[in-house]
């Protein structure tokens, strides 16, 4: 009785083990199949990806936007490779099934890292359209440097004061930029105001003599003096110049032309008007409150 009930509870078990080994042995060929399409999909990831990396290597020094792309068809072609040994086993609709949770997956990803997507996106353009270079002198979002590097997440700046100054890809990309290196010119700005007595046009002659004489100043450029508005003490007037940057840089060239301008203003009694001090003021009249 005992060996009867323990037959009855193995049998079972025994025919579905048989079924199982001849289903092993009928998809045993198929196996092998996927098996070899998955080792030779492998490779070719590892081709495919060295070959992204040495034709973007050629076409872009951003040593970040070639790894995501070489990684990222190194991925199509594995999973590719995946998909193709799915349906040689005769796993379609697990093929199906997958397909669906890797969209489902996307999506949430995309909305939970909505702002890192963001910025690696912007980042993958600064690096294809290439607004700015590694080097450039750029002025964005309120900072002004020197790039010092540009990833997928940020670009990195020398604000010129000792600090780094790293910004997001998606606010480099989104917002205005004013590349100073781009163009490779660049052009100064100085301002400044004389007194009602002095002579407009000699002002104008002097200082375009010695502005003119500075050895960093762009030949091929026009050095331009305009006179902008009349105050209560004074005229107002603006000197614009092109420098040479290989030679100096804007602040260096500004302070430079206002030492000259200052000195030959000096040197021919043209005078800088100030606000009135209270020790300048003359003495009211009539007796002090009591």
């Amino acid at each position: 009785m005992i060996f009867a009930q323990i037959s009855k509870i193995v049998e079972p078990f025994a025919i579905k083990l048989d079924r199982w080994t001849v289903e092993a042995y009928r998809l045993l060929p198929n196996l092998l199949i996927a098996i070899l399409i998955l080792v030779v999909f492998r490779f070719l990831s590892r081709l495919g990806g060295k070959f992204i990396e040495r034709i973007l290597g050629h076409a872009s020094q951003n040593v970040a936007l070639v790894g995501l792309i070489s990684t990222i068809t190194r991925i199509t072609i594995i999973t590719t490779g995946f998909f193709f040994a799915l349906g040689v086993l005769g796993l379609d609709k697990t093929v199906t099934s997958l397909l669906a949770g890797a969209g489902v997956l996307a999506l949430a990803l995309g909305f939970a890292f909505q702002d890192l997507t963001t910025n690696f996106i912007s980042g993958a353009f600064i690096a294809i359209q290439r607004p700015i270079q590694v080097g450039d002198v750029i002025e964005t979002n309120g900072y002004t440097g020197k790039v010092l590097s540009i990833g997928l997440r940020s670009v990195k700046l020398d604000n010129f004061e000792g600090q780094q100054v790293e910004l997001p890809s998606k606010d480099i990309f989104q917002k205005p930029i004013v590349n100073f290196t781009h163009s490779g010119e660049r052009r100064v700005k100085m301002e400044g105001s004389i007194g009602y007595k002095d002579d407009l046009a000699i002002v104008e002659s002097l200082a375009l003599s010695v502005i003119k004489k500075l050895d960093f100043i762009d030949p091929l450029k026009v050095v331009e003096f305009n006179f902008t508005r009349f105050t209560e003490k004074s005229i107002d007037f603006e000197i614009l110049f092109w420098i040479r940057q290989d030679k100096t840089g804007p602040g260096p060239a500004k302070s430079a032309a206002m030492k000259v301008v200052k000195r030959v203003f000096d040197e021919n009694n043209i005078s800088f008007p100030t606000p009135a001090r209270p020790a300048d003021l003359p003495p009211a009249s009539g007796k002090p409150e009591a």
